[in-house]
């Protein structure tokens, strides 16, 4: 049970990491070449560019982060159930 708290609140840390990403994106003066902004932009874009390759944007607006945090919270639930079904 440990290590599925611990994998269930690596999930949630990143899912905020990647909401904070997205909301930072609608502040034009953010210089996303310098740090910390290039790390967290990098960490962040692994995850939400094969989504926005996947999905274009509709009407000048990307749905695509949308998608990527309702996958990550399905693979969050099932991979978090899976560690407490083996007692991990």
């Amino acid at each position: 049970m440990l290590i599925a708290s611990i994998v269930n609140l690596l999930f949630e840390i990143y899912g905020w990491f990647l909401i904070v990403r997205i909301f930072l994106t609608w502040i034009p003066s953010i210089d996303w070449y310098k740090n910390p902004w290039r790390t967290m932009a990098s960490a962040a874009d692994i995850f939400l560019n094969p989504f926005r390759r996947i999905i274009p944007p509709v009407g000048g607006l990307d749905f695509s982060p949308i998608v990527a945090l309702i996958f990550l919270r399905f693979a969050q639930i099932s991979i978090v159930k899976v560690l407490v079904y083996f007692n991990l």
